[in-house]
C-alpha cells in the first residue's frame, strides 16, 4: 500500500457564512472559546477561528472579501465541512508522494509561517484534504 501522510487528523475545517454567530452557538455548547484572526489567502481575506479539541484543531472559516476555494465551496454547497487537515513535517515531499498516487494540489500558500496546500479531492470526497506544515 505504501507510505501515507494521513496518519491522524490534525484539523477539521468548516466554512461558515457568519463567524460570530457560529462561534457563539458552539461556545454556548461548551466548544470554545475561539481565537480569531483575519488573514490574506490567495485572492481573498478570511476570518479564521481556532479551538483545540483534544488533539484536533477545529477551524471556522469565513470569507470576508474576495474569491477563494472557501467562497466557491460555500456558494456551491453551503456551510459545512470544508476539509480535513493533516500536519506534515515536509509539505513538499508529502505532496510529491501524493502526486505519484494521482492526487494534485488545488490551491495553497503560506500565512504567518504556516505552509498549506489543499488537495483536489472535493469532487470525489465532498470535501478537501489539506496538508499543513507549521
Amino acid at each position: 500500500m505504501g507510505e501515507t501522510v494521513f496518519s491522524e487528523v490534525s484539523q477539521i475545517g468548516i466554512v461558515v457564512k457568519d463567524f460570530e454567530r457560529t462561534s457563539k452557538v458552539l461556545e454556548k455548547l461548551g466548544i470554545g472559546p475561539f481565537s480569531s484572526i483575519e488573514i490574506p489567502h490567495v485572492s481573498a481575506k478570511l476570518k479564521i477561528g481556532l479551538v483545540n479539541l483534544g488533539g484536533v484543531q477545529l477551524e471556522l472559516i469565513q470569507v470576508v472579501e474576495g474569491e477563494s476555494i472557501h467562497s466557491r465551496f460555500i456558494k456551491e454547497r453551503g456551510e459545512g465541512l470544508h476539509h480535513l487537515g493533516f500536519f506534515v513535517k515536509d509539505i513538499d515531499s508529502a505532496l510529491k508522494s501524493l502526486e505519484k498516487k494521482g492526487f494534485r494540489a488545488s490551491e495553497g500558500g503560506e500565512a504567518f509561517g504556516v505552509k498549506y496546500v489543499y488537495l483536489d479531492t472535493e469532487k470525489e470526497l465532498g470535501f478537501y484534504l489539506e496538508l499543513i506544515q507549521v
